[in-house]
């Protein structure tokens, strides 16, 4: 296990910031399920759902912008697990752009590769692995896009949803797998060590243009739409 408790670049778990967020919240004073638990609630609903400059950012940065998806969010969440001594590993995919669409709008989306990278995390408790991904949408987020789409009953995708029952998604943590995206999952890379070992190995399929197009205009397009949901 103690591969998958490792600090790396990426799992930077040392950083002061992360060091005085974990003391402050006082996560090492819980039993592990409810370490897990608390944990995975403040990924999900305390950094808020959004689109930061790159995939590949350390854990600080994404603690620091208060802000990410499903790949930074992972991120921050491993170095904050394996900084309470939960060992966690990180299962690869890409996902249709179609689950963006919404959040992605016009020329964006048009320009956006069909084929997006993705991730969840994976959680070893009590002697069982389990998958996480439902700590993507924070709760307000997506509270307010079912009022946005209250009609819908069964399958939803768009916004960053890929779900079969768009009413009631498995997103609380309980001794069980949390899903939100994974309908939308149409590529398996396959399950890593760490974030660093799958980035090194995939990144999103853009060209150097486009990468600069994403990281000055796209995402910021795409996090008023965010945003724009949030507040209504």
């Amino acid at each position: 296990m103690n591969k998958y408790l490792e600090e790396t670049p990426l799992l930077d778990f040392h950083n002061k910031k992360i060091e005085e967020l974990v003391q402050t919240k006082k996560w090492m004073e819980l039993e592990e399920l409810d370490r897990i638990k608390e944990i995975y609630n403040y990924i999900r609903d305390d950094i808020l759902f959004g689109y930061n400059v790159d995939d590949k950012i350390k854990a600080s940065k994404v603690l620091k912008d208060g802000f990410g998806q499903c790949n930074t969010k992972g991120i921050l969440f491993m170095a904050l697990l394996r900084s309470c001594n939960i060992p966690c590993r990180i299962h690869g995919f890409t996902i249709d752009k179609k689950l963006q669409e919404g959040a992605m709008t016009g020329f964006v989306y048009k320009k956006a590769p069909k084929n997006i990278l993705h991730s969840w995390v994976e959680v070893y408790y009590d002697n069982n692995w389990f998958e996480l991904e439902g700590f993507i949408l924070d709760k307000p987020y997506l509270t307010h896009l079912q009022n946005k789409f209250i009609e819908v009953n069964g399958t939803f995708m768009g916004y960053g949803v890929a779900v079969k029952d768009f009413k009631n998604p498995v997103i609380d943590f309980n001794k069980n797998n949390t899903y939100i995206q994974s309908e939308g999952i149409n590529q398996d890379f396959g399950i890593y060590d760490n974030p660093d070992l799958l980035f090194n190995s995939y990144k999103q399929e853009l060209s150097r243009f486009k990468r600069f197009l994403f990281r000055h205009y796209g995402r910021h397009k795409m996090n008023k739409n965010v945003k724009k949901v949030r507040s209504h």
